[in-house]
């Protein structure tokens, strides 16, 4: 299942298949990629870093990734409430655009602890969650403002 923005149509379509609508956040393919980035961000990096950024980097990382899916999630049941979810949507792409300069730090600094083709993978995922989390924006804006019609 894909949410899809068209190029600068910006049309959300919200449908998996002619039947199936997006029923929860899990449906949502930003959802999906954030949280299968966090993952890894957990898995692959923190612990790679060194003791030095036990109180910085790594724990700014620690929070923001696991942070976007939980604000989809979150702001996916308030989506009724347009400002509401409009909010979660941009805390999200906030803390996504954070672990994109947290990654940078992590491959310019710390080149001989962590992967650096595996930071260049995040930082595209990163990259595509914030550009998913601002059409998405726009898109839900336009949607519910179609829906009051």
């Amino acid at each position: 299942m894909e949410v899809k923005i068209q190029n600068r149509k910006k049309v959300l379509h919200m449908e998996k298949t002619e039947k199936e609508q997006i029923k929860s956040f899990q449906d949502l393919e930003v959802y999906q990629n954030s949280y299968k980035a966090s993952i890894n961000v957990m898995k692959r990096i923190i612990n790679q870093l060194p003791e030095i950024e036990k109180n910085d980097l790594r724990s700014q990382m620690s929070r923001s990734c696991k942070a976007i899916p939980r604000l989809i999630a979150e702001g996916f049941a308030k989506k009724h409430q347009k400002k509401a979810f409009q909010k979660y949507l941009d805390d999200s792409r906030g803390e996504s655009n954070e672990m994109i300069v947290c990654l940078s730090h992590c491959r310019d600094l710390y080149d001989a602890h962590v992967d650096a083709d595996l930071c260049e993978e995040l930082l595209d995922a990163y990259d595509k969650t914030s550009r998913q989390l601002y059409n998405l924006s726009l898109a839900w804006t336009k949607f519910n403002d179609k829906s009051k019609d």
